[in-house]
């Protein structure tokens, strides 16, 4: 079956942990679903712009099979927001910054990824930067759950 393309924006703060490993699990997640689906990710603040994701989050995600390949930090830009169709924050203060720089008109694309896992108690996939290797496992399991929740929103919109 095939879908109309959709493309979805994954956000953090820096853009080195989580949305990188939001991008690479829902790049391999929806083509095994068989969805045309644009991914890429960002962040709401630039001090990383242009390097690689965190090694710790590329070796977790590479365990389970996900590529990040290409993959390059870059902040939020104004073009975004009329690019995107979903544009999913990680955190309640990263969705904040958003709706502050983004134009009233695209606010519907604004969400939290979590919002797309409704069976899971977290609501916001917690930063693993500071934390050990553990918290990358953390972030790449609740990253798959979201990504299958947001599969489904897209075959039901398609």
């Amino acid at each position: 079956m095939s879908y109309e393309r959709k493309a979805v924006l994954f956000i953090c703060l820096g853009n080195i942990c989580r949305s990188p490993t939001a991008e690479a699990v829902f790049k391999t997640r929806s083509a095994q679903a068989g969805l045309n689906v644009v991914c890429d990710s960002a962040g709401t603040g630039g001090w990383h712009a242009g390097d690689r994701p965190d090694g710790r989050a590329m070796e977790a995600g590479k365990r389970r099979g996900y590529s990040f390949h290409g993959q390059t930090s870059r902040k939020i830009e104004t073009s975004d927001f009329e690019t995107f169709d979903f544009i999913v924050a990680m955190d309640q203060q990263n969705l904040s910054d958003l709706r502050a720089t983004c134009p009233p008109r695209h606010h519907d694309k604004l969400s939290l990824f979590l919002d797309f896992a409704p069976h899971t108690d977290a609501r916001e996939v917690p930063d693993p930067y500071y934390g050990g290797e553990g918290g990358f496992d953390h972030v790449l399991d609740l990253v798959e759950i979201a990504s299958e929740g947001l599969i489904v929103a897209l075959t039901e919109k398609a």
